[in-house]
């Protein structure tokens, strides 16, 4: 009878037993492993960027969007009918105020005040037979050869003549406004457009398009709209400034700017339907940086903040408790500092509150920080390249 302890099944106990063994020195070895764990070292310094807080003058702007528009624009028509004889412009280029845009055959028109010229010849004369008459009655009047009645239809005569002599010159003046309407001048200096009609075709006073467009883009002006906040910051700049305000313009996500010019229309209600004021302002354009349909970035100059603390503005965050920034201290310890922020223009923050002049800000880097961490300045290269 085969029983637990039989010598067939000692290999098989003496398997277990070592196993047990294995085990436990397992476990053992764990239990010292973890109490020999060596303790936690100081987290390593941070590579960040840095910028110190600056106290400079900085402009008070508000920006906004704008359309360039010409200062003016004529639609140059004929205010006759006639047949368009040549025209005196290169599409496309630029004309004075004065000069010949077209001429429209006026020999009928000629015709017209020749007529006027001779009817008022032919009645000078009549008036001067008619004065001469006149004399001679008032001589036989007071000879009594001649009735007073006489004397009166002469009188009446004459001065029929001196009328019809005044409507004649009043016919010559109509005729010659007429004659001058056949030689088309540009009404103001500026860009032409698209020629709207050739030469040999009829033209009509009453035809819609005209001849051609003329836009006066030099001076030019530039149409924008601002939130109505803003309406009482300008009112009270335009108060307190005795020039014009200063607006510059540039093109869209460009930094330099394309032209300078002043401020030349407050609108004078506002959009209730966009919440917007409309603003006008007038550029030199010698160079035509501007052109009639453009869209611009606008900066209108309120004034300038004095000695203001400024900081990049890519140091500037923003957290569910407002804005903040990271100071580093004497011992390049980072911090939170909260910061009251009037205005970001041009990579450029304008600091309120919160910050004093000199205190060093971190500008790059900011999402490997936590307040107690050492901050160890970026290499110049990586700040570089950081900034572009």
């Amino acid at each position: 009878m085969n029983t637990l302890f039989s010598p067939r099944r000692r290999p098989l106990w003496l398997a277990l037993a070592l196993l047990v063994l294995a085990c436990a020195a397992w476990l053992g070895s764990g239990r010292v492993a973890h109490s020999a764990k060596p303790a936690e070292t100081a987290a390593p310094p941070v590579q960040a960027t840095t910028a110190q807080v600056r106290q400079q003058d900085v402009p008070i702007v508000r920006s906004g969007v704008g359309t360039v528009t010409p200062l003016a624009t004529v639609t140059v028509r004929s205010r006759i009918d006639g047949q368009l004889e040549r025209v005196g412009f290169v599409e496309g280029q630029d004309v004075k105020a004065g000069q010949l845009l077209a001429q429209l055959d006026a020999r009928a028109l000629k015709v017209q005040l020749q007529q006027a010229q001779a009817q008022k010849a032919k009645d000078a004369a009549l008036l001067g037979n008619a004065r001469v008459d006149l004399k001679r009655y008032e001589t036989l009047i007071a000879q009594d050869a001649a009735t007073r009645q006489q004397l009166d239809t002469q009188r009446a005569l004459v001065a029929q003549l001196e009328a019809a002599l005044k409507m004649d010159q009043a016919q010559i003046d109509a005729a010659q406004v007429q004659l001058g309407y056949a030689t088309i001048t540009a009404p103001i200096g500026g860009r032409t457009g698209a020629r709207l009609v050739d030469p040999g075709n009829i033209v009509h006073a009453a035809d819609p398009g005209g001849l051609v467009v003329i836009n006066q883009i030099d001076p030019i002006a530039v149409v924008f709209s601002l939130p109505e906040g803003a309406f009482q910051d300008i009112q009270r700049a335009l108060q307190d400034s005795h020039r014009p305000l200063e607006v510059q313009v540039g093109a869209p996500g460009q930094p330099q700017a394309l032209a300078s010019g002043r401020l030349t229309l407050l609108n004078n209600q506002i959009d209730n339907a966009t919440g917007t004021i409309r603003l006008k302002a007038q550029f030199g354009n010698p160079r035509h940086a501007l052109w009639p349909g453009q869209y611009v970035d606008v900066r209108l100059v309120l004034g300038v903040r004095r000695g203001a603390l400024t900081v990049p503005a890519a140091a500037v965050q923003r957290g569910p408790e407002g804005t903040y920034v990271y100071t580093v201290g004497d011992d390049n310890g980072a911090r939170i500092a909260k910061v009251g922020v009037a205005q970001i223009q041009d990579g450029l923050a304008v600091i309120d509150e919160g910050l004093s002049a000199g205190q060093r800000v971190v500008v790059d880097g900011q999402y490997k920080l936590r307040p107690g961490l050492k901050v160890a300045e970026a290499p110049r290269a990586a700040a570089s390249e950081a900034g572009r």
